[in-house]
């Protein structure tokens, strides 16, 4: 079976049944006292359930190709009877063709994320309104999810949810909620994300998730260094990106999410090629430098 093939069959699959497969984990170890156990019992059900029965597109998945994500809430204070501080670790993975591994395509991790939870309440949510800082920032982390995943199996493919989070920031404009403004200190935020990944000077690093995803991680079963010739041709696309616009949000997440993987990679590569692709790493993802030195090893 063709790659070609095998994808057909993929997004033929994707007509049945919910998009997400998103395990949730609440971390509330930093709130004194045993008497919390329920009410966070309460909201990792809740979220669960949001995140893995809401449709969020038209176009739905068969059970097993559901996409691979995780979300990690830590909860750093109660603020109120019904109201928390936290910060939300978001992660997703996809499959590689004809193995068993699967590639991550997303990790970011969102710091500014206070929310109101009453235990026994329905989560709900509506694409043209802004009803609850919960929903919308769970909401907007699907649809970054989804994009993610399309990227990396077509070339610009996740533009439409792209579009969706983006339509979930404007709607969160007018609330005092952090995370959502375009002026708030640094831009590493859900606006700037968003914003990014739909702005032309940002092409090229989606079309690197695409390159790197099904011209190199699905091409390692016929031949590693051919596939791995075309994950560096990818990777270099992203010089262009980082002229344009240095220690961007959308490359930070990016290299947090591939980081690791690149390292492995190029582990096994000649001296000539892992010196190529240190000086385009260290130069390109500063923030990483430590771990690429990890390439010559």
């Amino acid at each position: 079976m063709t790659r070609f093939v095998f994808f057909l069959i993929l997004l033929g699959f994707r007509l049945s049944a919910q998009e997400l497969n998103c395990q949730i984990e609440i971390n509330y170890t930093q709130i004194q006292g045993s008497a919390n156990k329920q009410i966070f019992d309460q909201m990792q059900k809740s979220i669960y359930e949001f995140m893995n029965t809401t449709r969020w597109t038209n176009d739905t998945y068969l059970p097993n190709e559901r996409i691979e994500c995780s979300m990690l809430i830590i909860i750093n204070k109660m603020l109120s009877n019904d109201e928390y501080q936290a910060s939300i670790q978001v992660s997703a993975r996809r499959p590689v063709y004809k193995s068993g591994y699967y590639t991550p395509i997303l990790n970011v991790e969102d710091e500014n994320f206070q929310f109101k939870f009453q235990q026994f309440s329905q989560l709900e949510f509506n694409i043209n309104t802004f009803q609850n800082n919960l929903t919308a920032v769970l909401a907007y982390y699907a649809y970054v999810v989804l994009a993610s995943d399309a990227d990396s199996f077509a070339q610009l493919g996740g533009t439409s949810h792209w579009q969706k989070a983006q339509q979930i920031v404007n709607n969160a404009q007018a609330s005092n909620e952090k995370g959502w403004q375009s002026n708030e200190s640094g831009q590493k935020n859900r606006y700037w994300l968003c914003e990014n990944a739909l702005q032309p000077v940002f092409k090229g690093l989606r079309e690197c998730m695409f390159s790197y995803c099904y011209n190199g991680m699905d091409a390692m079963h016929q031949n590693i260094e051919d596939a791995r010739l075309a994950i560096t041709t990818a990777l270099e696309q992203l010089q262009a990106v980082y002229a344009a616009r240095p220690a961007s949000y959308a490359m930070l997440v990016f290299f947090n999410a591939k980081r690791d993987e690149i390292v492995n990679l190029y582990k096994g590569a000649n001296p000539e090629e892992k010196a190529k692709m240190l000086e385009l790493l260290m130069r390109i993802d500063p923030t990483g430098a430590t771990k690429y030195l990890k390439i010559q090893g």
